[in-house]
């Protein structure tokens, strides 16, 4: 799979040439990223609240936001401009599950991303694969449905910041560093984060019972 941001260098040179006086640089900033951000807007949007929001209209917002506030981002880039960029995407998502919350009877404070994603993406199987015993890879799996329900009952199982990790690492592809950075740990404590979340999910998905999802 492809990598979900786009590469580094070519943003430093667009925000260098930002910097020179570019406006036209602005855009094709901001173009470039537009497909990372409604990724990152489809695997976290509620979907009762979808319903009622188009997701590209959130991610309108959320360009529209960083353009606004792109000065003061050069002015002091206190981290990578794409974990920049994300966390005005998780702001614009938290204030549309308020808006909403009446209508959709939840927030995203409370909801657990990770659990739709899986129903999803396809990055589901490659992990799921890696977590599972000989007995069940996908190639040896009945179905892709078999594998894939068994992998929602073990993501079902994982508390929130355990949840938040393994969606950030493996659908999001952050690096381990950019997970440290967008949840204010420390790199080692992201990583710890990380292992623990994998063991727990490797653990729950081989404790779920196949007769169960009958």
């Amino acid at each position: 799979m492809p990598p979900m941001w786009p590469e580094s260098s070519d943003t430093q040179k667009l925000l260098a040439e930002i910097r020179e006086g570019d406006g036209a640089a602005v855009n094709r900033l901001l173009d470039r990223h537009r497909a990372a951000v409604k990724r990152m807007v489809d695997l976290r949007i509620d979907p009762v609240l979808q319903r009622r929001v188009d997701a590209s209209d959130i991610v309108q917002e959320v360009l529209i936001e960083a353009n606004r506030r792109l000065g003061d981002y050069l002015a002091n880039p206190v981290m990578p401009f794409h974990l920049w960029l994300r966390q005005i995407g998780m702001d614009r998502l938290i204030d549309a599950h308020r808006r909403h919350r009446v209508a959709a009877r939840r927030s995203m404070d409370r909801e657990r991303p990770l659990v739709a994603a899986v129903k999803t993406e396809q990055s589901t199987l490659d992990l799921a694969g890696q977590l599972s015993d000989k007995q069940l890879t996908p190639a040896a799996a009945a179905t892709w449905r078999e594998l894939q329900r068994r992998f929602e009952q073990a993501c079902e199982q994982l508390d929130p910041q355990d949840q938040e990790i393994v969606l950030m690492r493996h659908f999001e592809q952050l690096s381990n560093s950019e997970a440290a950075d967008a949840l204010g740990l420390s790199a080692q404590a992201a990583s710890m984060r990380h292992l623990r979340a994998m063991r727990r999910l490797r653990s729950y998905l081989h404790d779920v019972d196949p007769a169960q999802q009958n």
